[in-house]
This record gives structure tokens, C-alpha cells and sequence, in this order.
């Protein structure tokens, strides 16, 4: 046991270790893998300050987490045609029309019930459902069905990463499939029906995005 602790103990003063430069080029890559990790998150995965994480995103040109949130809803929401901005639930901050999406949302008190401080479950729906409407590539879309699972419930404070895929789409209509996400763990499915008003025909029937990660 102790032995486990001592190797242990020599791998985290070995991170501690990393020359400035080699830290700062790992944690550049790592921000650019997952624009939705935190301070605190790189602070333990480093085994730094937290002030030594903001130095080097500093240093390094790198906003804070918020500020990379807004600045990629901002370039993406431009390209939203079948919502208003006040429309979409969450922040939209990927998107390619007719292939994929992914927006995020934090839970805030007003989306939890006051009891067990558990989302409501309308809430996680309609982030789905506002990025498969996103999605599509027209002026008029609009939610036919969906068959939906909640997989666990999502608490105060965690963010929903929601991702869309495009799965089929035809005259009139387009098959699009989202997965809601807290950190790696699946929390929603949704298989959404989606009319639109483009009389040009597309993959009708076929799977246009097979990977769903």
C-alpha cells in the first residue's frame, strides 16, 4: 500500500515538475480538446495554484471559461435561421447547419425544483429541442415529435452540453438525434421529427453522422 502511495506521490511531483513551458503547452492543448474545462479543472490536473492556471491562460492569450463561451455563441448564433437568440435554450456555440451542433447550459435555482435541487426536466428537453429546430438549414422548422429518454437526474450547478446530429433529411422533413452530456456522462436522449419549408430533397433515410460522440 504504502509502495502505491510513494509512486503516487513521485508521478504528482513529477507533473509539479513540468517546466513552465511544457505545462503551458499542455494546457493550451488541453483547453483546445475541451473549450468547457475550468480553472479548477486544470488547477488538479496540473497539481498547480489556481492563480498559476490563470497566469498561464494569461500569458498563453486564453479568455476564461465564460468569455470562451460568449465569444463561440457569438460566432455561431449568426448562422441560426429558425430562432431568435431569446428563442434558444442554452448557448449554441458550435454549429454547422444540416450536420452537427452543440450548445451548453448551466443549471441555475430558477430550472430546479426548490426541494431537491433537481432540473426540471423541461428544461434539459428544451435545450434539445431548441438545437435540433437549430440545426436545420431554413427559415421555417418547427418540432413534429420526439421520443425522448432521461437517462439520470441533472442537479444545480452542473452544465448540460447538449450535441445534434443530423441524421437524415427530406422533403419536408429531417430526422435529427441529440445526447445531453455532464462532464462525460450521457444524461438525455432525444430522437427529434423536424418539418421544415425546403422543398429541395436531401439524404432521405440515410445516416448522415455516425459517430454520436
Amino acid at each position: 500500500m504504502w509502495r502505491r502511495a510513494a509512486n503516487k506521490s513521485r508521478e504528482v511531483l513529477a507533473i509539479e515538475r513540468l517546466p513552465k513551458k511544457q505545462r503551458q503547452q499542455q494546457l493550451s492543448e488541453v483547453i483546445a480538446h475541451n473549450p468547457f474545462v475550468t480553472d479548477e479543472e486544470l488547477m488538479k490536473m496540473f497539481q498547480v495554484s489556481i492563480q498559476t492556471v490563470r497566469l498561464d491562460r494569461l500569458e498563453l492569450g486564453i479568455p476564461e471559461l465564460r468569455e470562451r463561451i460568449k465569444l463561440m455563441a457569438e460566432q455561431s448564433y449568426d448562422q441560426v435561421r429558425t430562432l431568435a437568440l431569446h428563442e434558444v435554450i442554452g448557448e449554441i456555440i458550435d454549429l454547422q447547419l444540416d450536420k452537427t451542433g452543440i450548445s451548453i447550459f448551466e443549471i441555475k435555482e430558477e430550472h430546479v425544483f426548490s426541494r431537491n435541487k433537481i432540473a426540471r426536466g423541461h428544461h434539459i428537453f428544451a435545450q434539445a429541442n431548441s438545437l435540433a429546430v437549430a440545426l436545420i438549414n431554413d427559415e421555417i422548422a418547427l418540432t413534429a415529435s420526439a421520443d425522448i429518454r432521461f437517462v439520470r437526474p441533472v442537479k444545480l450547478h452542473e452544465k448540460c452540453i447538449a450535441k445534434a446530429y443530423l441524421r437524415s433529411i427530406s422533403r419536408g422533413k429531417a430526422k435529427v438525434e441529440v445526447f445531453t452530456y455532464v462532464g462525460d456522462e450521457i444524461v438525455f436522449q432525444g430522437n427529434f421529427l423536424i418539418y421544415h419549408s425546403r422543398k429541395d430533397k436531401g439524404s432521405e433515410g440515410g445516416d448522415l453522422n455516425a459517430d454520436s460522440d
